[in-house]
């Protein structure tokens, strides 16, 4: 486990579960866990600002949390890839709408089974991504399967 070590005392309140933020320059800062990992924070050259870790964090949560069901009807070693697009409203200075795009391999399904992987992926992140689950309904957050475009089937359909 690693934990900071300079003049700051830690927090009363550090978990397993806890991370923390340095300064290292101007609007220039690096996130870290206490697994090692490091992520370079602000809008200079190799760095993520605040808004893109939002979506990395509501994607990485996305996928983390319907990978076992996807898995289940797309094989152990499916690959997956996941976009958020939009941008902050200048004007209220916040995100209004995040709309995730997700990559999955759907060919050689039929649309019985296509609808179904669509109706597992957002049941499994309804119930289990943490992070979605946190801001909404605060900012909308969309869903959509590429490839997958058509009208969802009956209920009993995608069981």
């Amino acid at each position: 486990m690693v934990l900071p070590h300079d003049s700051f005392p830690l927090p009363e309140g550090v978990t397993g579960a806890s991370v923390w933020v340095d300064r290292v320059g101007e609007r220039s800062l690096v996130g870290r866990n206490q697994r090692g990992v490091e992520i370079p924070i602000g809008s200079g050259e190799g760095q993520v600002n605040p808004g893109e870790l939002l979506k990395i964090a509501l994607l990485g949560c996305a996928g983390m949390s319907s990978d076992r069901t996807l898995a289940r009807r797309l094989g152990e070693d499916f690959p997956m890839r996941l976009w958020a697009h939009d941008e902050s409203d200048a004007e209220q200075d916040r995100y209004l709408r995040i709309g995730e795009e997700i990559q999955l391999p759907l060919e050689g399904l039929d649309e019985k089974e296509v609808a179904a992987v669509v109706k597992v992926f957002g049941r499994a992140v309804a119930a289990a991504c943490t992070v979605e689950r946190s801001i909404v309904p605060g900012v909308e957050v969309t869903h959509r399967i590429l490839g997958a475009e058509g009208e969802p089937p009956a209920e009993e359909d995608a069981r």
